[in-house]
């Protein structure tokens, strides 16, 4: 199991920009896929963005071109630029990691993202 801890959450203004990073408890360089996940109030949790340990990576169609995300094997972390933000981006981002194909995945706590004016 690897611990995860998400960091970078706050209110901003619509059209702002945050960084969300992810710090893992060990070496994440052999982790299968690593990604972001939001629920936003009465809604279910959705997939944002997800990049594997090649460094594929794959995107949620509502913050394509908006978000970008990235792995830094030798900081152990995983960490999402969000631009552009809109309203509906407002919710709890969490930071997951699935250690191998089939595993159970790790989740950190969660960090709350707040876009209003």
């Amino acid at each position: 199991q690897v611990q995860l801890v998400e960091s970078g959450g706050g209110l901003v203004q619509p059209g702002g920009s945050l960084r969300l990073s992810c710090a893992a408890s060990g070496s994440i360089a052999s982790i299968y896929v690593m990604g972001w996940y939001r629920q936003a109030p009465g809604k279910q949790r959705e997939s944002v963005a997800r990049i594997t340990r090649s460094g594929t990576t794959n995107y949620a169609d509502s913050v394509k071109g908006r978000f970008t995300i990235s792995r830094d094997n030798a900081k152990n972390t995983v960490s999402l630029q969000m631009n552009s933000l809109k309203p509906e981006d407002t919710a709890v981002y969490y930071c997951n990691a699935v250690r191998y194909y089939g595993a159970i995945p790790d989740w950190g706590q969660g960090t709350q993202v707040t876009v209003s004016s």
